[in-house]
């Protein structure tokens, strides 16, 4: 039987880019939805996100690298070096989560894996964030090398490797012409090339599997309103506010910039309010 499964990855708390994807994916006779990892930070949405995914019966996720930052400020290995500006811009940004999100939501995070394996119509297809070991790192940037991606395939059966994490749309293939797909990011798409980059639409995919294989990946991009999603942080008091906008409209993240970051965390009285918000 022919199975439709949406693609979904790294909506890092874009509520309007996730609502305009799944607007999108509700037209395409969808029998499934995979989520790839990177649900919340650095936007502004929480439990919405959650309840988006659920509402679509989707049946698998993964826990993204910017979910374990969440989760490394709960449990207090971030978050709590006020020395270090990066770690300030994540533990303040886990605090906003941690403020707003449902405690049956953050266990849920805790649970999911990195790494799974699907079988759809006789295909094996492997499911991560990033790699099957580790969710961080630039291993799979799409300039890299094919033996890094190699490593998605940890058996010689396994036919399809999908992971997000670098918010690129990607199609390519493993040493031994085994397909590796990435959806690309419905909250923050990324390129290196100006002009590409200048396109902000949300992005995600298509996965059609017949009884003969893989007919069809339809990679697809979503325009939504960005100034409605800046104006949503605004009305929710997202810290670093000036920051996503340059990540919605721009496509630049600043999460490594220790320079910049000290001279925000100066200006708003960040590390203060992360010290209030710690009890340190």
């Amino acid at each position: 039987m022919k199975q439709r499964i949406a693609l979904l990855s790294d909506v890092h708390g874009n509520l309007t880019a996730l609502k305009a994807v799944i607007a999108d994916l509700s037209q395409q006779a969808i029998d499934d939805c995979w989520f790839l990892g990177d649900l919340v930070m650095p936007g502004p949405a929480t439990n919405e996100v959650f309840e988006l995914l659920e509402n679509i019966n989707t049946s698998v996720y993964i826990r993204g690298n910017w979910d374990d930052c969440f989760l490394d400020v709960q449990q207090k290995k971030v978050g709590i070096h006020f020395d270090d500006p990066s770690d300030v811009y994540i533990g303040l940004l886990g605090q906003y989560v941690a403020e707003h999100l449902k405690v049956n939501y953050q266990n849920k995070l805790k649970s999911l894996p990195i790494h799974t394996t699907k079988q759809v119509n006789g295909l094996t297809i492997n499911l991560s964030h990033n790699l099957n070991t580790l969710n961080s790192g630039p291993a799979l940037l799409a300039e890299e090398a094919t033996s890094h991606f190699d490593e998605l395939f940890s058996t010689p059966t396994t036919d399809i490797a999908i992971y997000g994490h670098v918010h690129h749309q990607m199609l390519r293939y493993s040493s031994q012409d085994q397909l590796v797909i990435n959806p690309g990011s419905v909250g923050q798409p990324f390129f290196k090339h100006g002009r590409l980059n200048d396109d902000r639409r949300a992005q995600y995919a298509i996965l059609e599997i017949d009884d003969t294989g893989l007919a069809e990946v339809n990679f697809r991009k979503v325009a939504y309103d960005l100034t409605q999603e800046l104006k949503l942080a605004k009305e929710l008091a997202l810290p670093y506010l000036n920051l996503y906008q340059e990540i919605l409209f721009d496509g630049v993240a600043h999460t490594h910039d220790d320079e910049l970051l000290d001279k925000v965390n100066q200006q708003y009285g960040y590390v203060e309010r992360l010290k209030q918000l710690t009890n340190q």
